[in-house]
């Protein structure tokens, strides 16, 4: 029997780490290739990963919640049949019959590689379990037979003139909390050092900074102390940015601060476009489809992008050239629990209306799921943001990066509006536009902007402008 180790797969997005969002299996469960052992999250989207092989758990290295590092062994499995499940588990091989026999490639997931590196890292001392466990917060296995030794108050996490070895967003870790490598006790394999590590290290240095009360003030009773803590309210909760949050607030700031954003803005009266959906629900051609504004409102994009295809291009800095997109991929933003995403209709242009009402229906229901995949946020054109359905009027959204505009559609309510020469009551919304200013002038902007608006209010254009 030999225990085989997974590690967490590259997922050949250029990411680093992954969040553990939840355990399938237990130490004791029976595992088959191809199984789904664990969900984890990705800066992009949630994804389930599969065993590559038969076998028993052994061991769950990470818990739920943890951030790994990709490339990190988070679970280890006992294959082979010499023993039955139950068995004490074997120690594995020692370094000197592991050089003697070259590791075998281990298969990931489908299309995900792995490599092997080109050399060995140097022999690194290992840290004594107790300082490892005092430092990190865990419990260490007792040893079988070793006579408890006293904890020293300071264990060296380094031998002495060696860098330490750590992966450069570990260190970048370390060096923005003020952390010395050399000073954290090592607990990846190999004697590397882990954002858990770092994590651990900079709780340890802040626990003794807590400032003495006064020497003139008494210090309260245990028990008045602990029930005057537990009755005050926290002043401050602080939630790690990570994950999706984390990757849509850098693309945001880059965004923001790299396209030059114009908006612009029109109120106009969309009660036909109303009727129209209303109509189109009743229609039974198109049963069981989903049928709201937001379709219409899709509907007209793609048909005002036909009439000014220049707004449907990308920047290509390091090129110097406009690239002109003869497809349209129109992004939908999902408010979402991890977070705002983008996933994006493929070639929504050539869809019809009920081939479009299928992908919304299918994008947003993915989206709320958190199962929306990296490949269907990438190489968006266009983005809808529906900010009306939290009753905002408009807003002045950022662009996604890559993409040339983003279109904030507003609340649609029944106001007071002249029509006909009359002031009746209406169905009146506001669009906004942003737009890159490098891809398109103010001219055009306008022109899209106006041929939106002039299709939402008399939808009949979706046909003679189509």
């Amino acid at each position: 029997m030999t225990i085989r180790e997974f590690k967490m797969p590259d997922v050949g997005e250029g990411l680093t780490e992954a969040e553990i969002l939840k355990w399938y299996v237990q130490p004791g469960d029976t595992v088959t290739d191809g199984q789904v052992v664990c969900e984890v999250e990705t800066a992009k989207a949630a994804v389930e990963l599969p065993i590559p092989f038969d076998g028993v758990v052994h061991a769950l290295l990470f818990e739920e919640g943890t951030t790994v590092d990709v490339g990190q062994v988070i679970i280890s499995v006992q294959t082979g049949s010499g023993e039955a499940a139950g068995a004490p588990v074997q120690e594995a091989a020692p370094a000197a019959a592991e050089e003697a026999a070259p590791a075998a490639r281990q298969p990931v997931l489908v299309g995900y590689g792995v490599s092997e590196a080109s050399t060995k890292r140097r022999p690194r001392k290992a840290a004594p379990a107790s300082a490892v466990a005092a430092q990190n917060g865990t419990s260490a296995p007792a040893a079988p037979a070793a006579p408890a030794a006293p904890v020293l108050p300071a264990v060296p996490a380094q031998p002495a003139g060696e860098r330490p070895l750590a992966k450069p967003p570990v260190r970048k870790l370390a060096k923005d909390l003020g952390i010395d490598l050399a000073s954290v006790v090592a607990t990846g394999d190999g004697g590397v050092v882990t954002r858990e590590d770092v994590h651990a290290a900079a709780a340890a240095a802040l626990a003794p900074q807590a400032a003495p009360a006064p020497a003139a003030a008494p210090a309260p009773a245990p028990v008045q102390a602990a029930a005057a803590a537990e009755a005050a309210p926290a002043r401050e909760t602080r939630i790690p940015v990570k994950g999706v949050r984390k990757v849509t607030a850098q693309a945001m700031v880059g965004s923001a601060f790299t396209a030059p954003h114009v908006t612009e803005f029109v109120t106009f009266d969309v009660t036909r476009t109303m009727k129209l959906v209303q109509e189109l629900k009743e229609d039974p051609d198109l049963a069981g489809l989903r049928i709201n504004p937001l379709l219409l409102i899709a509907k007209a994009v793609l048909v005002a992008i036909r009439r000014n295809p220049d707004v449907n291009a990308s920047w290509d800095e390091a090129a110097q050239e406009i690239v002109l997109k003869h497809y349209v991929n129109l992004g939908i933003a999902a408010a979402t629990p991890r977070g705002l995403i983008v996933p994006n209709i493929k070639d929504a242009h050539a869809k019809t209306l009920g081939e479009l009402s299928e992908s919304l229906s299918s994008l947003v229901a993915t989206a709320r799921e958190g199962k929306t995949s990296p490949a269907d946020m990438q190489n968006g054109t266009i983005t809808i943001t529906n900010v009306g359905v939290f009753g905002v009027d408009t807003g002045t959204p950022i662009l996604n990066p890559g993409e040339s505009a983003i279109l904030a559609v507003g609340a649609i309510k029944l106001q007071p509006w002249v029509h006909k020469g009359k002031v009746k009551p209406r169905q009146v919304t506001t669009l906004a536009l942003s737009f890159d200013h490098r891809l398109i002038d103010g001219e055009l902007g306008s022109k899209f902007l106006a041929d939106i608006a002039a299709v939402l209010e008399h939808p009949r254009r979706l046909i003679t402008w189509a």
